[in-house]
């Protein structure tokens, strides 16, 4: 096979691209540390009751994507959203890189492959399976893409500090939530994977090609192990996800400064 016969394995490492996020944002305007945060209804309390501040605006063709800032253990922490799916959250963070964000730990749900995996049980992504688009743009061809140890053990060791139930794992990265079929699921399952979910694997690969810091605490959502479809009420659990964004933000603080 001849990489060339498909476009998305004609893989470039040139950083010299045409439209560069470090020309657009021309010094650094945010807080180095930052969360990526997938619930806007945890944002929203953020700026009700902890008077989280607006520093800055992303955007894109959907509308504007501000960037707060908080303080967490006495540390400027931005906050921000990072889209759905796998080209608009690389983008969002490749923004946030720009503006100056090295060491990012990003929150959000994921559907699981195992039954066993309980509604809310928390899950610290150590590599994905590269099955989206947008990481072959950033790393050479490859099956998986492997996490940043330094933030998985900055994760870690915040887990531990909580006495957090949580389960080290590989995840699958997938463009395409309404193609995940049986076979597929259960391929998946073998092979090692225990979450599915629309961005890992390309945030893995941004941070890697842009050598920052980033890891990632997803919950266990919804249930796709079975026949059917089991939605499990997951984005409608408010106390794990504002559990989880706390868990984050200190796993932000605790990546050292290097």
């Amino acid at each position: 096979m001849d990489v060339h016969d498909y476009p998305i394995l004609e893989f470039d490492a040139d950083h010299a691209a045409i439209i560069d996020p470090a020309r657009i944002h021309k010094k650094p305007e945010m807080p180095k540390r930052a969360v990526a945060c997938f619930f806007k209804d945890v944002i929203d309390t953020l700026i009700e009751k902890y008077d989280a501040e607006k520093i800055l605006e992303m955007g894109s063709e959907i509308g504007k994507n501000p960037i707060y800032k908080i303080e967490v253990n006495g540390e400027p922490i931005a906050v921000f959203h990072p889209g759905v799916g796998a080209p608009l959250a690389a983008g969002f963070l490749e923004h946030a890189i720009a503006l100056g964000a090295t060491k990012i730990i990003a929150c959000g749900g994921a559907g699981v492959l195992h039954k066993s995996i309980a509604l809310g049980h928390l899950i610290i992504p150590t590599s994905a399976l590269r099955d989206e688009g947008t990481s072959y743009h950033y790393l050479p061809p490859s099956r998986e893409v492997q996490g940043d140890q330094t933030s998985i053990d900055a994760i870690i060791a915040t887990m531990e500090k909580h006495r957090a139930p949580y389960t080290l794992a590989k995840t699958w990265t997938t463009d395409a939530f309404f193609r995940e079929t049986p076979e597929r699921v259960n391929r998946r399952r073998n092979e090692g994977c225990v979450t599915v979910e629309m961005e890992t694997a390309a945030f893995f690969a941004v941070a890697q090609f842009r050598n920052v810091h980033f890891g990632q605490i997803l919950y266990g959502g919804d249930d796709i192990s079975g026949d059917e479809w089991d939605k499990r009420d997951w984005n409608n659990q408010m106390s794990v996800r504002e559990k989880v964004f706390w868990l984050a933000a200190e796993a932000c603080v605790a990546i050292a400064d290097s």
